[in-house]
């Protein structure tokens, strides 16, 4: 069972590998509810060129994507692929949805803003698209409204999971006292202040 990630014409190095691997892996296994289907699943990361080349000459499409998957395999034993995604193209639509991403969280919290990093940004989006590719390998389809829908609902949902997997990690390799500081500025400033 592999799960690879690769550049192609790009100096890049994905955080998070590891915790990617395991995650991508155990999601398709729940998805199917099977452990026994081997995995091939090769993610190259590269830049919105060459990107661009592949969309025109395998799917006839002239214009720039962040993300193409090609199924290798029909197999029912075997999940094999090769996803290509445009570094450049998920850094550019990190950097659009970040506004629309804290216009929503302002409406859902109503009037707490969260002042959101670009890199976190970059990264977040950099999921939501290996898990978009993921996705369409099990069957999720994005031509129409409602499969949209569908498929962001699954990005979120797995973008959620992964999130709360990768922090309980980080809290338990943290030191007591790094755990304290943590708690402490995790706090409501108002429960702050009243120290």
């Amino acid at each position: 069972m592999a799960i690879t990630f690769n550049t192609a014409d790009v100096k890049f190095s994905l955080r998070n590998r590891i915790a990617l691997r395991g995650f991508i892996k155990s999601q398709i296994q729940k998805f199917e509810n099977s452990e026994t289907r081997k995995l091939n699943l090769s993610f190259v990361f590269c830049s919105d060129e060459y990107l661009l080349n592949i969309n025109r000459q395998f799917l006839q499409h002239d214009y720039y994507t962040d993300i193409i998957t090609f199924p290798l395999s029909d197999s029912e034993e075997e999940l094999e692929a090769e996803i290509y995604i445009s570094v450049d193209r998920v850094r550019e639509n990190a950097g659009k949805f970040k506004e629309q991403r804290a216009k929503l969280k302002r409406q859902k919290a109503k009037g707490k803003e969260q002042n959101l990093k670009s890199k976190e940004d970059f990264n977040g989006e950099l999921n939501r698209v290996i898990f978009h590719g993921v996705l369409h390998l099990l069957g999720f389809k994005d031509k129409s409204r409602a499969n949209q829908l569908e498929m962001r609902e699954m990005e979120d949902e797995w973008l959620k999971r992964f999130n709360s997997k990768t922090q309980k990690a980080k809290s338990k390799n943290l030191k007591p006292r790094d755990k304290e500081q943590m708690e402490k500025t995790a706090r409501p400033k108002k429960q702050r202040a009243k120290k």
